[in-house]
């Protein structure tokens, strides 16, 4: 008998929580009409940041607290995502997913990507 498989690991690029927050915001914006753009790498490129009203903003049909999104705009995440590979930038001008960055299962999107709650 073969011995059981191993589940895949959860986390292996070891992302520290603020950097996880912010790829499943990233990957959360790719998804949305006229916010991101495919390459012809598969790279997808960030084209527009949702914007906050109040303590919080909208992605789709997810509301999304303020408080979650402030990797979006530091410096530190965008390097730490990127020497990972998951995405490519030239802060803060330019950010774009990686395959690898798009299909990075962080765990926690139905924890910070609140659908159908009212505001």
């Amino acid at each position: 008998m073969p011995p059981p498989s191993k589940p895949s690991k959860h986390n292996p690029a070891k992302l520290n929580p603020l950097q996880l927050r912010t790829l499943t915001l990233l990957q959360a914006i790719a998804r949305l009409p006229g916010s991101g753009t495919v390459q012809p790498n598969g790279d997808v490129a960030i084209t527009q940041f949702p914007h906050a009203h109040g303590d919080h903003f909208h992605l789709g049909d997810a509301l999304v607290s303020s408080r979650d999104a402030t990797g979006l705009e530091n410096q530190a995440v965008w390097n730490a995502l990127s020497r990972k590979g998951l995405i490519k930038a030239q802060w803060p001008h330019q950010i774009a997913l990686t395959p690898e960055g798009i299909s990075y299962d962080t765990g926690i999107a139905d924890r910070i990507l609140r659908v159908g709650g009212d505001h």
